[in-house]
């Protein structure tokens, strides 16, 4: 496979069902991770049966994660590869990545992926708005996390992009876990939310060259919209082409949408809260 030189970090809670197939991904690097928040299932033990080292650290929030591992993990290689349990590494991924990292001069600290995001056995394009890019793969000593959910990326050199996806497959452990787990983000995301809601909107940030900083603005004008469920499954469902991939596109749609609602819901919750007022 030639040199290489990508560390890999993993973040894991109880992913047994996820995480053998996500290190079968990048069995190709010699310096994998698995940064782990205290699983009570086989995740440990899974890991380190696949050669992985293991770092447990109790979950404060997803940027906090992410921080600990680039600034309190010694890895073997500059560059780390930040991965969740429920996402894949393909061939052609990993061939681009050896090449780009050997290849790119000092200057450049951070490169965005995008996901291809799989329901009912198909990629969902359309319905999961692809794409949208994430700086998962970072020069260790250059980029810091910032936001506790739907991270932040930042760096203090130059920004460039992989053009191969990573796969991920979000419902593995079920539709029940995935309304667990997004029923947690929407509350987290009203606590943003409410504490910040009187930050001005940075307009020029809409028409930046850079996707994270246009998805930030974007997303804060979008919070202050009324309808934005109802606006966020006619994007997905209409306007992406959500309506072309059948039932997992009107599923994905839908639930993306409810997502929507319940940071709505919770947000005028504390809101009330603040004031004193009940529900």
């Amino acid at each position: 496979m030639g040199d290489v030189s990508v560390s890999i970090l993993i973040l894991t809670y109880n992913e047994e069902v996820n995480i053998g197939h996500c290190l079968d991904s990048v069995a190709w690097s010699d310096d994998i991770v698995v940064l782990d928040s205290h699983s009570t299932d086989r995740t440990g033990e899974v890991a380190l049966a696949a050669g992985a080292r293991l770092v447990r650290r109790e979950f404060d929030h997803y940027a906090g994660q992410r921080t600990f591992g680039l600034t309190q993990i010694a890895f073997r290689y500059p560059w780390v590869l930040m991965l969740d349990a429920d996402e894949r590494v393909p061939e052609a991924l990993r061939e681009e990545m050896v090449k780009v990292v050997a290849a790119v001069d000092s200057g450049v600290t951070l490169l965005q992926l995008r996901r291809r995001d799989h329901l009912f056995g198909k990629w969902i394009r359309g319905s999961s708005g692809y794409p949208t890019w994430f700086g998962r793969l970072a020069r260790v000593g250059h980029v810091r996390v910032e936001r506790p959910i739907n991270e932040e990326y930042h760096t203090d050199g130059r920004i460039e992009r992989l053009h191969h996806a990573l796969e991920h497959y979000p419902f593995n452990k079920g539709f029940s876990e995935w309304i667990r787990k997004h029923d947690r983000y929407s509350t987290m995301e009203a606590e943003l939310i409410v504490a910040g809601w009187r930050q001005p909107i940075e307009w020029t940030g809409l028409v930046s060259r850079d996707p994270a900083r246009r998805r930030k603005q974007l997303k804060a004008l979008l919070y202050r919209v009324p309808g934005r469920p109802l606006i966020m499954f006619l994007s997905l469902y209409l306007l992406r082409g959500g309506v072309l991939e059948g039932r997992a596109g009107l599923t994905f749609s839908l639930l993306r949408a409810w997502y929507e609602f319940m940071i709505d819901c919770k947000t005028r919750e504390l809101r009330r809260r603040v004031a004193g007022q009940s529900l």
